[in-house]
């Protein structure tokens, strides 16, 4: 059966279109209760279902909140989606979410959806970028938010600032202190392991990744240690695991025992993964860590260290989240960077 429309029920009501919308779709310019009652009446039994765009115009809101992240696979970023949903049941509001894998050309897209989509707000996470490669789209996707806070949008971004934006209302950033957490935990590792250290990182001029980096090194020097390699490769798992492949093959030639510091924990445990596929253990020929603490380590062996963060608590904050506190980590020693057991493997 065809659905009901807001002219046949402003016509069973004797009442104008625009009287009946006022009533059904939110308008704070409200009828006298006789009239709206009749409105609500006429509405009910012709089982009409109110318009949520002519709401949104009508209330100047949507109820909706734009999620955009680089991977909603990866347990970093679903911790953070959970924190932005709960925010959004808070505020009465509904998550829309975007995907984008990193690129700032589809996170621009994404802007654009939302801003015609009328989102309230628009949240966004995941390292922000200066790689050449992406200078044009950063501009692009800057000059969308811009336009999007101009015309009364709010954004919450986690980490760094959209690059090239200039938006100073309706916008703020969630900081992670990501270098000093980095350095922290260079500094507790140092303490404990007296071999070389190797860095597992993202590309460079990814913004999370080289923080983390850099905060390691100084870690690293302020406690009197030489600086670690440095190995580049896929910020995920496969970057991870790729990296894994010729570690193992180092580590067997060499017999060196090294610390492994993977700069999140999806590329430590695809670091993990490929040593144990070519005979290397942890912690016993090797050790290692990582950063986020995401919940998927929880059934991970042997137990990784990490640095914790509150994944909830950051997507409540970049969502609007009136707790306005700033971000606190930890960093947490388990048993992948434990000393060996003899006979130990794994």
């Amino acid at each position: 059966m065809a659905a009901s429309t807001l002219s046949e029920v402003a016509r069973l009501a004797g009442v104008s279109l625009a009287t009946a919308s006022r009533v059904l779709n939110g308008s704070t310019r409200k009828p006298a209760e006789d009239i709206a009652e009749r409105v609500r009446e006429a509405a009910e039994k012709l089982g009409y279902v109110p318009n949520a765009q002519a709401q949104a115009l009508a209330k100047s809101s949507s109820g909706l909140i734009g999620l955009i992240v680089h991977d909603i696979a990866d347990p970093y970023f679903s911790a953070i989606a959970r924190g932005v949903q709960e925010a959004a049941r808070q505020q009465n509001r509904m998550v829309l979410l975007a995907s984008t894998s990193g690129a700032p050309s589809d996170e621009r897209e994404a802007v654009a959806a939302f801003a015609a989509r009328r989102a309230d707000s628009i949240v966004i996470a995941g390292s922000r970028s200066a790689r050449p490669e992406d200078e044009q789209s950063n501009l692009e996707l800057a000059a969308e938010l811009d336009r999007y806070c101009r015309n009364g949008g709010h954004v919450g971004v986690v980490g760094h600032p959209i690059v090239g934006s200039t938006a100073d209302e309706g916008y703020h950033v969630v900081e992670v202190p990501n270098e000093d957490l980095a350095a922290e935990l260079a500094d507790e590792l140092a303490a404990s392991h007296e071999g070389a250290f190797v860095i597992v990182g993202g590309p460079e001029g990814l913004f999370t990744s080289d923080d983390r980096i850099r905060g390691f090194q100084r870690g690293l020097a302020d406690a009197g240690r030489h600086r670690a390699e440095v190995i580049r490769t896929g910020f995920n798992r496969a970057g991870g695991y790729d990296s894994g492949l010729a570690l193992a093959e180092r580590i067997k030639a060499s017999g060196e025992r090294l610390c492994i510091f993977a700069v999140n924990d999806v590329m430590a445990i695809g670091v993990t993964a490929a040593l144990r596929s070519e005979g290397v253990w942890i912690p016993r020929d090797a050790n290692i860590a990582g950063f986020d603490d995401i919940e998927t380590l929880r059934d991970f062996r042997p137990a990784l260290s990490t640095v914790y963060l509150p994944l909830e608590d950051i997507g409540r904050l970049a969502a609007g989240d009136p707790d306005d506190g700033p971000v606190v980590g930890s960093v947490k020693l388990r048993r992948s960077t434990e000393l060996p057991v003899e006979g130990q493997a794994g």
